[in-house]
């Protein structure tokens, strides 16, 4: 009898340090197969490159991945500290469909008691949206956008059929903009609600291990 194979690895892209620091600084117990934090650098096309890069690995090929970090809210009534699950992910080039969404819901109420979830399009772009163009993606029906989501999800499912996901938490909000992350309340309360997401994650990507009748 051939010995079991190894469940298939998650990964966790995000783009920028203080994301990486939040997921690596947060409880990590509960994994129920190996896991990484990649830190792909910021916007669209250090998405793909380190993401492709990663996937190209033998051991990593079959991995899930779940795109998370900041994001900014399109949707009057977000606040920095809420927490965007994508129904799909959005770019120029298509449209990416995300897996699980409402397992995430799920487990990230669970986890986080209290915080808001939101569920919708995901849209990616490859600058910081501000002002009138926030009114514009809000129209395409996005509620959240972001630079890596879109693309990390595209880069992920183009290297080989695999279930992903996005998660974002939002630090600015048409009426909360971000002047600089970490200096103010609404980038404190974002990085304190990353920190506690990895039980939904882990979760999420357990589900996925179980066999299906």
């Amino acid at each position: 009898m051939p010995p079991p194979s190894a469940p298939a690895p998650l990964l966790i892209a995000c783009a920028l340090g203080i994301e990486q620091l939040a997921l690596r600084t947060g409880e990590k117990g509960g994994a129920g197969a190996p896991f990484t934090v990649l830190r792909t650098g910021m916007g669209p096309k250090a998405a793909e490159r380190s993401v492709t890069r990663f996937l190209a690995d033998p051991a990593r090929r079959d991995a899930a991945v779940l795109a998370t970090g900041f994001c900014a809210g399109l949707a009057p009534g977000m606040h920095p500290g809420d927490l965007v699950v994508a129904e799909e992910t959005r770019d120029p080039r298509g449209r990416t469909p995300c897996v699980g969404t409402e397992l995430l819901v799920k487990e990230l109420v669970r986890a986080l008691p209290g915080r808001t979830v939101h569920t919708g399009p995901l849209t990616g772009t490859d600058h910081v949206v501000r002002g009138h163009e926030r009114g514009e993606l809000l129209t395409t029906g996005a509620i959240a956008v972001d630079m890596e989501s879109a693309a990390t999800l595209l880069s992920a499912v183009r290297a080989g059929a695999r279930p992903v996901a996005a998660v974002r938490v939002v630090v600015d909000a048409p009426e909360h903009e971000l002047v600089r992350i970490g200096t103010v309340r609404g980038g404190i309360s974002a990085f304190r609600v990353l920190r506690s997401v990895l039980p939904a994650f882990f979760e999420w990507h357990r589900s996925l291990l179980l066999p299906r009748r």
